[in-house]
């Protein structure tokens, strides 16, 4: 029967463990360059060409209604203060 010495040692691709190691990184970066490569052969489409427009009046509509907050807003001061707020008229939309 033959003794093993320290000098006899495998090949470092025979060993198991390292291509374990060495196939979770490997699976990621091929991940990464198939997602880069979808990512830039079908770009998203901008919905509607005048977002910005749009955004500003839908900013307009949601200021107009920051009365429909103050009962929360009320409950919460009340919550950290323990006071009771005096009652406010609330607009209904």
């Amino acid at each position: 029967m033959k003794n093993k010495v320290p000098g006899d040692a495998l090949p470092w691709w025979k060993y198991g463990y390292l291509w374990l190691v060495i196939s979770g990184p490997a699976v990621v970066v091929i991940a990464g360059f198939i997602t880069l490569f979808i990512a830039l052969k079908i770009p998203d489409p901008i919905v509607v060409e005048d977002y910005y427009r749009q955004g500003i009046e839908i900013n307009k509509t949601l200021d107009g209604g920051g009365m429909r907050l103050a009962p929360a807003v009320d409950a919460r001061n009340h919550a950290a203060t323990g006071t009771v707020p005096a009652a406010k008229t609330v607009r209904q939309p």
